[in-house]
């Protein structure tokens, strides 16, 4: 069942030198259950997308089209009272960086007893339970004694891990992680992986990851978007993609991933850097860095479906070889 449907979202940055187009008719659903992986290099609107759907973008910027449908309502046209309700609730958001989400001077049972209570009605015991219940759950030894601890008295991957329990809190719909386990050694991250694949499993939550890190995301989600400037450019079954990657930048990120079969081989690497998006190529916007670019690629090419359920966004998209890898596996 279709729990969240974003149509053609639009979200610009009004500066002085221009309009920055971070996210630029980005498209696609989610299942309840389901894991989408948001892959791409820094500056591609992964985290904007996320801050879009949940409200979240400051000004100068703004949501200027487009939909968000969550179970049927369009949280574009919502109201922040409405929001506000749906936030940490029915939907919540894992931030990169935990001091975003945890108030410093606050305890940390404070700050999540009253996450609890604001949409849960039921004692502040029972709410504390539920708490050290949830900071266990993401490895926090001793979760009485660190409910009483302030912010400052964690690591940078304990109140990571924090933040992350606060997420989990009301097992929510849908949960919008925005790269929550950077600053987590690899035991803490395959355990927190762990638990939050299980609640989609269990609950029903849907989940999507933004990321950079294709080896995470390769054996979490169920299915990837890869964005480059604004847009989405390939998108399917996460297997397939990896496996046989259709876009150009989408191979180019794959083959940048460190490999043990090239120990000692030079890296990989994109050519270039990600556009400006005050100043972004004519056409196709991966066409100054890709190796297969001619001057059909002057015209943007549209997200169109090259595969059964695999769809990108490439004039010379590579075809060829991923239909004779996917008649080979049949």
């Amino acid at each position: 069942m279709t729990l969240l449907q974003v149509r053609d979202l639009a979200t610009h940055f009004f500066t002085r030198d221009g309009v920055a187009k971070a996210v630029d008719g980005v498209s696609f659903s989610l299942d309840r259950g389901e894991i989408l992986g948001l892959v791409g290099e820094s500056g591609s609107g992964k985290s904007v997308t996320g801050f879009s759907l949940i409200g979240l973008v400051d000004p100068p910027g703004k949501v200027v089209s487009g939909q968000i449908l969550f179970d049927g309502a369009d949280l574009v046209a919502a109201g922040e009272a409405t929001l506000r309700r749906l936030r940490g609730k029915r939907i919540a958001m894992i931030f990169q960086d935990p001091m975003m989400t945890l108030n410093p001077v606050l305890r940390v049972d404070t700050q999540m007893i009253e996450t609890v209570l604001a949409h849960a009605p039921m004692s502040r015991q029972a709410a504390r339970e539920r708490c050290r219940a949830a900071l266990a759950a993401v490895g926090i030894s001793s979760p009485d004694e660190r409910l009483e601890s302030y912010p400052h008295q964690f690591s940078g991957g304990m109140r990571q891990r924090v933040a992350i329990a606060i997420a989990l809190l009301h097992e929510p719909d849908l949960i919008i992680a925005d790269e929550p386990t950077t600053a987590l050694d690899v035991t803490i991250q395959a355990q927190i992986l762990s638990e939050v694949q299980a609640l989609c499993a269990r609950s029903g939550t849907a989940l999507i990851w933004i990321t950079h890190d294709l080896a995470v995301v390769s054996g979490l989600a169920d299915r990837l978007a890869v964005m480059y400037a604004g847009r989405i450019i390939e998108t399917g079954d996460t297997a397939e993609v990896i496996a046989r990657p259709l876009h150009p930048y989408t191979r180019g990120l794959i083959d940048s991933v460190p490999q043990g079969k090239r120990h000692g081989a030079p890296l990989a690497q994109i050519p270039g850097m990600t556009p400006s998006l005050l100043r972004l190529p004519e056409g196709c916007k991966f066409r100054p860095r890709c190796p297969r670019a001619d001057a059909a690629c002057l015209v943007e090419p549209a997200l169109a479906e090259l595969l059964p359920g695999r769809r990108a966004r490439c004039v010379h998209p590579y075809l060829e070889a991923a239909e004779e890898a996917l008649a080979a596996s049949c």
